[in-house]
């Protein structure tokens, strides 16, 4: 049985698609990464999977639960860690992992031992007794993501779970992460707008964009389908006439035309720059900037989209359009979009 499965889910709110016609499974046992810029739907997606929110058409499955119509057993049988913290830093540590084991029925013997396992496990036994209010940011991170796995569940749900931490705690938690997994052989999904986190962490990735996936492997098929490097050219003249002198070039692999220009996935790239010239040359066109990608998952991205991650995120801003996910708790958000607004509920709104 997959941990999840996702047919034909879409998810508005008025007249904006967040979630648009979303199908794919999740194996498992497996380390699935949603990967795609902010406002991109990801947290959308996560809150209908754990059933904060209701799908406007179509269908999911957690564990065999419906998220419609069996929520009580999907909630039961799943961790999260949302995105935005929700310790009570009043408490100690130990208080707060013991808090959320009543909430979950788990008697004394049973909480006392798991509290230690998952404190053991998160490297925070040291600090048990310490106020949440004094650890670091990654610490926190640490606790929140224990106090997911405390009950054991089959599938843990993890939402930007580096967001906001230096390099060297996000590296720090992807081993606590890669651990959960291997060990505990629960099944995670997160969600991630970090190109390097994605590679690392995931045996398969979705790219999201706009609402729905782009594309989805495991990072290494992912990168080896791209077939090369991928060229950003910004263009001073017709891109048109350019781009049909590519069509008779066996090295130009893809090509697809930007807001400045045009991208070329080519093999060798920096050897097929003065090619690219050339060939501008011939349409009396100019090129005024070259920009070269190595293959990874940004240039995934940007050869399926046309932009990368971090211009998605700035066009998002620039233009008012980006969403503002509901949060953890399921308080009603403001949305801006198009310059209107309107309030967001979490819980099943059907």
């Amino acid at each position: 049985m997959a941990a999840i499965q996702v047919d034909e889910l879409t998810r508005t709110f008025g007249d904006v698609t967040a979630v648009d016609d979303l199908s794919f499974t999740v194996d498992d046992g497996e380390l699935f990464g949603l990967l795609g810029p902010n406002g991109a739907g990801k947290s959308t997606l996560i809150n209908v999977l754990v059933t904060l929110l209701g799908p406007t058409t179509g269908t999911a499955r957690v564990n065999g639960y419906d998220v419609s119509s069996e929520m009580g057993a999907v909630r039961n049988s799943i961790g999260v860690v949302f995105q935005e913290q929700t310790l009570d830093e009043e408490l100690t540590g130990e208080e707060n992992l013991a808090f959320h084991a009543r909430l979950y029925g788990m008697g004394r013997r049973e909480r006392t031992a798991r509290i230690d396992e998952v404190l053991e496990l998160v490297g925070l036994t040291d600090v048990r007794d310490d106020r949440v209010g004094t650890y670091s940011g990654g610490m926190k991170r640490r606790l929140e993501i224990g106090r997911g796995l405390l009950h054991k569940p089959a599938v843990l749900f993890l939402d930007e779970p580096t967001a906001g931490l230096d390099a060297r705690t996000r590296r720090d938690t992807w081993e606590y992460i890669q651990r959960m997994n291997a060990d505990d052989g629960v099944s995670i999904v997160l969600t991630t707008h970090y190109i390097e986190e994605a590679e690392h962490l995931c045996d398969r990735v979705a790219i999201v964009d706009d609402g729905e996936i782009a594309a989805i492997d495991s990072p290494e098929a992912l990168k080896a389908d791209l077939g090369g490097s991928v060229v950003s050219l910004a263009v001073d003249g017709s891109v048109s006439a350019f781009r049909d002198r590519l069509e008779d070039r066996p090295w130009a692999v893809e090509y697809t035309r930007t807001e400045s220009g045009v991208n070329v996935t080519v093999e060798r790239g920096e050897d097929r720059i003065a090619d690219l010239v050339h060939l501008a040359d011939e349409v009396d066109a100019q090129i005024t900037s070259v920009d070269i990608h190595r293959p990874n998952l940004e240039t995934v991205f940007l050869s399926l989209t046309g932009d990368t991650i971090a211009s998605r995120e700035a066009s998002h801003e620039r233009s008012g359009e980006e969403i503002i996910e509901p949060t953890g708790d399921g308080t009603p958000h403001q949305r801006a979009v198009d310059g209107r607004s309107e309030s967001v509920h979490g819980g099943n709104d059907e």
